[in-house]
């Protein structure tokens, strides 16, 4: 309670509380130095308080409050009660998601910038080899979405074996490629919709195989895009996820604009697990033959079927 007596220690907590982020991201939230948030951080996670992790050259900083222990809670409780007696701490939320913002418009930016080229340039992960791996667990006539589609190349050739393909992206540009390709080719049982795959714009239960490839390391929140996931699959339905091996290729997020240097099997599984996902299946299925040697990663889940009552 002492440690939490200065108001830039309660700022801080109640941002991580919210997000995690790097020093350089709350320096710009809270507009201090470098060396007085890191001695801040430092003493929260001497309490305990607070936990970190590197990715690459960058740590990343978020509050333990929602953890198992009974008393953390009440704590965040009391912290956000008290934060009205905080003249910036509102200001901070605001900064906030401004900053989550800014995350999500580079990264559109970036695919916008792709439309059309998208399947012509090197791409991460992006394997053939990988995505052998994800069709032989598709099993048709099945309605597939596509999250993250891009321009829908992958859309595209699983609309060839599928009753339906709902291809959704947050790039106006790759929605409007797509949809005249498909056009095209007379591809007529493709759907292009334009949405964040945090806030998929799919009904609950409309889905057979819920689909990312290289797509979730550009998600803000990748857990919610699994639980969104979750939602829009039927019971019985199943979530298929390529993407990259946790890496230490930096330049991947000024390349491609990726928010997360890819996922180690133990974070797929725990966000399978917490959604409500069963039968978990995770597997490194390709690693690249040239520097800097990124590998893909093959999880999938089940949604389980709705047992009737007696």
């Amino acid at each position: 309670m002492r440690l939490l007596g200065d108001s830039t220690r309660v700022r801080l907590l109640l941002l991580l509380a919210a997000e995690e982020l790097s020093v350089a991201e709350l320096q710009a939230v809270l507009a201090k130095g470098q060396s007085q948030i890191s001695t801040h951080l430092s003493q929260l996670k001497q309490a305990g308080l607070i936990e970190d992790r590197r990715m690459g050259k960058n740590i990343f900083y978020r509050a333990r409050l929602e953890q198992q222990d009974p008393v953390l809670p009440q704590l965040l409780a009391l912290l956000r009660a008290a934060a009205s007696d905080i003249p910036e701490a509102e200001q901070d939320l605001e900064a906030l998601a401004l900053l989550v913002d800014k995350r999500r418009d580079r990264m559109r930016s970036y695919f916008d910038s792709l439309a059309g080229r998208l399947g012509r340039e090197y791409l991460p992960g992006r394997s053939w080899q990988g995505f052998a791996e994800a069709l032989l667990n598709l099993l048709p006539p099945l309605v597939i979405a596509d999250l993250g589609a891009g321009e829908g190349t992958f859309s595209q050739l699983l609309a060839r074996h599928s009753k339906h393909v709902i291809a959704v992206d947050n790039s106006a540009q790759m929605v409007e490629f797509g949809v005249n390709l498909a056009a095209k080719h007379g591809i007529s049982n493709l759907e292009y919709r334009l949405g964040d795959i945090e806030s998929i714009p799919i009904r609950d239960g409309e889905i057979d195989i819920a689909f990312f490839s290289q797509s979730l390391h550009h998600a803000v929140h990748p857990e919610t895009a699994v639980a969104e996931a979750f939602r829009i699959l039927k019971p019985g339905g199943r979530i298929l996820i390529l993407d990259l091996l946790r890496h230490q290729f930096e330049e991947a997020r000024d390349l491609y604009a990726d928010i997360w240097l890819g996922f180690t099997e133990l974070e797929l599984r725990r966000f399978l697990l917490k959604t409500g996902f069963t039968n978990l299946h995770t597997a490194v299925v390709h690693r690249e033959s040239e520097t800097p040697h990124l590998e893909t990663l093959l999880a999938s889940g089940d949604k389980a079927e709705v047992v009737a009552a007696h």
